[in-house]
């Protein structure tokens, strides 16, 4: 027996395949779109007036750390409020599953934190956890490092045969329990430790079963971008594979260049980029050499407390840290501390190394040192750029029809990156509204349709009759992010009501108790 009909009228069809948004009322029922046009309401349909607003297929986020946070009400909200109502996780090469979990909830703690009710069970197990428990749709991928420590654990040496081999069928089983395919994050262990041929070993499985390399490239970006993009297009040509590049940051005019280059390789591209000139990340990866990281947070602590080896570092390590990381000399005055898993220096959320350091009668590094000690590694920074790049040089990018919109969203600390509460309204509002680098069914693209193709989404990512009914009602006036680096947690507005699957899971801008958020199993499939 079918179930009641919703029929939202109204408003404009901003479809993600037309040139220009165009009235039609909009009908759903039983998840997916049953007519759009001009729709007549039967007495026991539920009716939605889209007056002054727009109709948009659900945003979908590439690249989030919300592993973990998908299931907290704020988190829900923060996602909604934007629009947004899928999200890819297991990026960066680190998150729960293969495995129990826990090497994921210990290195990447200050990334996407705990999971609520995963301790085993593979992709499978997550994926389940992810049903009809939540608004939010999620996609998962492999973490390639996390399957490199099932396989070596804490080591630093290359993969024998027998290890690829083993990782190989890892990577293989999570394709089969519905992974979209595999990610690496190459600047943090143990991906920095992953050569180019394991990569390739690895990428075989997901070439063979048309899944998707998404990667955190080697070597930074910016001005070192080519080391990162002459690899990708390295396992690319030796498996086929395609790539999708995460967080693609830095000059546009170059790493437009570089994209050229790709795709004259045949490599088959898209990335994701957000609309903020700051990044985040894990203060240990920014700070510490990457051999100290190869252990256990108890062990780095207990190196970090050992007098010998802090002298050490203090002698050796900081005063060649711009030639050993690439940071430059003040840059405790341009890391910004978002998130601290130590009580007693909750007082120093939001201030810079540097200044928290001053108040603690310190110097920095000393500081840095305690304060990753009583955290056990747990700290998490927002990073401010030497070059502050403009609009224009963002937009450059942006309007790449490789593009796809991915916040990076971090969802830990009293004073996280305003990115994962605000970039797909920013994207709405700066660069949709007020600029005119998007049209409303550009955006409509950006943000959705060509996420939806490349990770295979199949029925995501445009509203036509058949698809899954993941809508967004978007006011164009109002539209915008308030989130701010000194509010960083400041919900979006605009975006008030939103469907996923069918089901109304925000009215009038709140909860309604709804979780009909599916786990997205991968469909592509050759085999």
């Amino acid at each position: 027996m079918a179930g009641p009909r919703t029929v939202i009228r109204g408003g404009m069809l901003v479809d993600g395949t037309s040139d220009v948004p165009r009235r039609a009322d909009l009908a759903m029922q039983d998840g997916v779109i049953t007519a759009i046009g001009e729709v007549s309401p039967q007495s026991d349909d539920v009716v939605i007036d889209a007056s002054r607003r727009y109709l948009m297929p659900g945003f979908i986020d590439t690249h989030t750390h919300a592993d973990g946070a998908v299931f907290r009400e704020d988190v829900q909200r923060a996602l909604l409020k934007q629009g947004v109502t899928t999200v890819i996780a297991g990026q960066d090469g680190v998150s729960y599953a293969p495995g129990d979990g826990a090497y994921s909830t210990e290195y990447f703690a200050a990334l996407d934190g705990p999971h609520p009710t995963y301790a085993g069970g593979g992709v499978a197990g997550l994926l389940a956890s992810y049903d009809r428990t939540t608004p939010i749709n999620v996609g998962y991928l492999i973490p390639a490092g996390t399957v490199r420590h099932e396989v070596k654990g804490y080591s630093s040496g290359e993969a024998s045969t027998g290890e690829i081999a083993a990782m190989q069928g890892l990577i293989e089983q999570g394709l089969a329990e519905g992974a979209l395919g595999l990610s690496t994050g190459l600047d943090y262990v143990p991906g920095i430790y992953q050569n180019t041929a394991e990569l390739i070993e690895m990428n075989r499985p997901i070439a063979e079963r048309d899944g998707l390399y998404v990667s955190h490239m080697r070597g930074g970006y910016g001005a070192n971008a080519r080391v990162g993009t002459d690899e990708i297009t390295a396992i690319a040509e030796a498996t086929g594979v395609r790539v999708h590049v995460s967080h693609y940051v830095g000059p546009s005019d170059l790493l437009l260049e570089l994209i050229d280059d790709m795709v004259s390789h045949s490599v088959d591209l898209s990335f994701d980029a957000y609309p903020y000139r700051r990044s985040s990340s894990l203060l240990t990866m920014k700070l510490l050499p990457r051999e100290l990281l190869l252990g256990s947070s108890s062990r780095v602590s207990e190196t970090l407390n050992d007098p010998e080896q802090r002298r050490k570092l203090l002698e050796q390590w900081f005063p060649a840290l711009e030639q050993n990381t690439g940071l430059a000399p003040d840059w405790f005055d341009t890391f910004s501390l978002a998130h601290i898993a130590a009580k007693e220096y909750d007082w120093a959320h939001g201030m810079t190394v540097g200044a928290a350091a001053s108040r603690a009668g310190s110097d920095p590094v000393t500081f840095a040192l305690d304060l990753l000690v009583a955290s056990r590694m747990e700290v998490g920074v927002v990073m401010q750029s030497r070059i502050q790049r403009t609009y224009d040089d963002l937009a450059k990018l942006f309007r790449h029809p490789a593009h796809t919109a991915g916040s990076d969203g971090i969802y830990l600390g009293r004073n996280p990156h305003p990115r994962a509460w605000g970039t797909f309204a920013k994207f709405l509002r700066v660069f949709t509204r007020e600029r005119g680098d998007f049209t409303w069914n550009d955006a409509a693209r950006h943000l959705s349709g060509r996420a939806a193709s490349r990770f295979g989404l199949v029925g995501r990512g445009v509203l036509k009759t058949g698809a899954i009914a993941d809508v967004v009602l978007v006011d164009p006036e109002r539209v915008s992010d308030e989130a701010t680096y000194e509010h960083p947690t400041t919900e979006a507005v605009g975006v008030d009501d939103v469907f996923v699957g069918g089901r109304q899971v925000l009215a009038a801008g709140q909860l309604t108790g709804e979780k009909a958020g599916r786990a997205i199993r991968r469909a592509r499939q050759t085999e």
